[in-house]
């Protein structure tokens, strides 16, 4: 495969046929410029890597819709950034997350009061959850269970931006009233 090619012209020319051959070479040109990227939002090398190499699979996977509305280097750069970034956003969540269970479960424990299993839990926000209209679950199973963007579900529903981000919003409300309601939250 001739390293000569700009990463354009090697996409045209050599991913219908010889796909791993495409993927080894831009691999092979942008893996350290990606980890360096990684390694600058993230600031710890073991995520660094790990990210590079969920990025490059997920570039791979979606390399066939590289339209060339930019240069390749520009559109990996967005991948790899809107990745870590998200990745980021889902530890931070998490970490959150932890720390609301553990001060809820403090509270419970002050109180004397019986917490809910997480058993229980679960089958309250089931339950909450099939009270939605369907419409109102898909979006919120697009959204924190499949983790897609606010744009994507937007652009897959031919909707606008502020509009998915309300219904997404009123939905979440809903759950929280109803799971409020069984004393889940």
């Amino acid at each position: 495969m001739s390293t000569l090619l700009t990463d354009e012209a090697l996409i045209r020319e050599y991913l219908p046929g010889q796909p791993n051959e495409c993927f080894e070479t831009l691999y092979n040109r942008y893996a350290n410029k990606v980890y360096r990227h990684c390694l600058s939002i993230t600031k710890d090398t073991e995520n660094a890597h790990d990210f590079t190499h969920d990025i490059f699979i997920k570039m791979f996977s979606k390399l066939d819709t590289f339209h060339e509305r930019s240069s390749f280097s520009t559109w990996l750069y967005s991948i790899t950034h809107n990745y870590c970034a998200g990745q980021l956003r889902l530890a931070k969540r998490f970490t959150l997350s932890t720390l609301d269970e553990a001060t809820e479960r403090d509270s419970y424990t002050d109180e004397g009061q019986d917490m809910p299993t997480q058993e229980q839990a679960l089958q309250q926000l089931k339950q909450a959850m099939a009270s939605l209209s369907a419409n109102e679950q898909t979006l919120l199973r697009l959204k924190y269970e499949q983790g897609m963007r606010i744009e994507e579900i937007a652009q897959l529903y031919n909707l606008k931006v502020s509009t998915v981000k309300m219904r997404i919003k009123r939905s979440r409300e809903k759950i929280y009233r109803l799971c409020a309601n069984q004393h889940l939250f």
